[in-house]
């Protein structure tokens, strides 16, 4: 009668010595579709799919390789259980240093995801949802955590110049529309200026983008990427909609008119607010301008050190 056997240890060769043995800067996985936990502006708790990569360093010369499935599991069950913050993200990178069983002592993360922040209308009672790219970068060495948000916010830039040129054309028209007339009614230049003859050229604008990276300092706990976008969208003035009536399209024509700039003057707007901003240690900034005008960008970029 054949005797059951237990089964045979499997083999394990990541103990194996190391063939032109040195320590390694990063060793990781990039690219793992994990949930996280994000808290949103009421304070509700919300799982948002997201591409993390994570990595440690191998400073142990004489070894093979780094134990990747202690990080996976760690990641799996540290992002979808605690909301995703400063201290939490020291706690996970912790973890991933203490699974390597002496191998690692610096841990890295990067986290790719879209925040959806709910936007009111410029003068209706609408709102919609608009989504933020955003990338979350924290490393752990020697107890620093350095911790870096990265985000874009989307704006409509009308050109000082276009609007200059357009002013004289409908100024010109007004006076070869008025030339023999000595004394224009009020009524008369409101109708005019409500004709189709009372526009003969309008500015270009285009949609644009501000792509920000900021190094928070670890006085703070939290991401504080809402407050960020508020301040960049209000300091811009012309933020993208999303839920619009005829009074809030007509608000947001308005708001370009209100808020001519060059891709220079965007610039310093955004930088002007990252600057001066108490919770930022470092920044850098980048603004497009996606030309209508040209088949061709208009860029600039920014950066910066808070004392």
């Amino acid at each position: 009668m054949h005797k059951s056997s237990s089964p045979a240890p499997l083999p394990d060769v990541a103990h194996d010595a190391a063939a032109l043995a040195r320590p390694l800067d990063w060793v990781g996985m990039d690219g793992m579709a994990l949930p996280i936990r994000l808290a949103d502006a009421s304070g509700q708790v919300l799982l948002t799919p997201a591409s993390v990569d994570v990595a440690v360093d191998l400073h142990d010369a004489a070894a093979r390789g780094i134990h990747m499935s202690r990080l996976y599991l760690q990641l799996q069950q540290g992002l979808a259980n605690e909301a995703l913050g400063a201290p939490a993200l020291r706690r996970l990178l912790d973890a991933c240093i203490a699974s390597q069983n002496g191998l690692a002592a610096r841990a890295r993360l990067r986290l790719r995801y879209e925040q959806l922040l709910l936007r009111k209308a410029l003068r209706s009672d609408n709102a919609g949802w608009k989504r933020y790219p955003v990338e979350v970068e924290a490393e752990l060495a020697d107890g620093h955590l350095r911790l870096t948000l990265a985000f874009s916010v989307e704006y409509s830039s009308t050109c000082p110049a276009s609007a200059a040129l357009s002013r004289q054309a409908n100024a010109q028209r007004f006076a070869g529309d008025f030339a023999d007339a000595a004394n224009v009614p009020t009524a008369a230049v409101r109708d005019w200026l409500e004709s189709g003859r009372g526009l003969a050229a309008t500015p270009h604008a285009q949609r644009s983008r501000a792509e920000v990276r900021v190094e928070l300092r670890p006085a703070f706990d939290e991401l504080p990427l809402a407050a960020l976008v508020d301040a960049l969208e209000a300091a811009l003035g012309t933020p993208v909609q999303t839920a619009v009536k005829r009074e809030d399209e007509q608000a947001f024509a308005l708001a370009n008119a209100a808020n001519l700039m060059f891709c220079e003057d965007a610039a310093r707007r955004v930088a002007s607010v990252l600057a001066a901003d108490a919770r930022i240690a470092a920044w850098s900034a980048r603004v497009a301008h996606f030309e209508s005008l040209h088949p061709h960008d208009a860029v600039a970029s920014v950066s910066g050190r808070n004392a």
